[in-house]
Formats: C-alpha cells, structure tokens, sequence
C-alpha cells in the first residue's frame, strides 16, 4: 500500500505544469533588455514625457532600468540605484506622465508578444512606485 501512495504522489507530480518565473516570461536578461530598449525609444519619441529625460545620462538608465526590472521579476540581478524618491526628485512627474510612461511599456511588451498575464504582474510590481516618482 505504501508502495502505491508514492507511485501516486510521484505522477501526480510529474503531471504538474511549472510556471516559468516572470523573469522567464519576460525573456530573462535578453527579453528584459529588449523592454528596456524599446522603452527608451518609446520615451524618445513621446513628446509629453521626453523632457525629463533631457539631462539623463541614458546608458546608466538603462542599466539601471534593466537592473530594477530584473531583480522585480525575481531575475539574478541586484538593483544598485538610488530609491525612487530620490531618482525622481525635482522632475514634478504628474500621473499623465507616469501613465505615459506605462503606456509606452504596455506598447513594448505587446510588440515583443509578452503575454498579457506577464504584462499584468509586472505593471503590478511597478504601480506602487507611482508614488515614490510623482510631485517630487
């Protein structure tokens, strides 16, 4: 009898589908990369929010874009910026900006067939920095 509860237990485990983590989802570093990119040029070409990016050095940016997007999705990666109180400070970003931004996102991932469950646990993850960012 012991016999077959393991038997039991062992194919009711093989039966079992793994979600790949979000970071998988989201093509690990190279799928992560290619969002961040995209966004960059999102950002480049939306005349409502380009002007605070104006003085950004882009390539720490995007580094640090990528290392924060990483280590949210639960990727290998450790976020080595500032908070984002601090990050924001001085940019007066209002909610348009910010769902600007998330527009320009949602863009990328849908071009890059990211799917819509990923998409959801990633903008979930980021909305609670609209605070952090906004009127600083």
């Amino acid at each position: 009898m012991k016999w077959i509860f393991i038997f039991v237990l062992l194919i009711s485990g093989c039966s079992q589908q793994i979600t790949p983590s979000l970071y998988q989802q989201l093509g690990a570093e190279a799928g992560i990369e290619a969002i961040v990119d995209g966004l960059l040029y999102e950002i480049e070409h939306d005349k409502r929010i380009v002007h605070h990016f104006a003085d950004t050095d882009i390539a720490r940016f995007r580094r640090l874009l990528a290392e924060q997007l990483c280590q949210l999705s639960g990727g290998p990666c450790v976020y080595t910026g500032g908070t984002m109180q601090e990050s924001h400070t001085g940019f007066n970003i209002s909610l348009a900006d910010y769902d600007a931004l998330v527009e320009g996102l949602i863009s990328v991932m849908q071009r890059q067939n990211i799917s819509i469950a990923a998409q959801n646990q990633l903008l979930a993850l980021l909305a609670p920095m609209y605070k952090d960012v906004s009127y600083r």
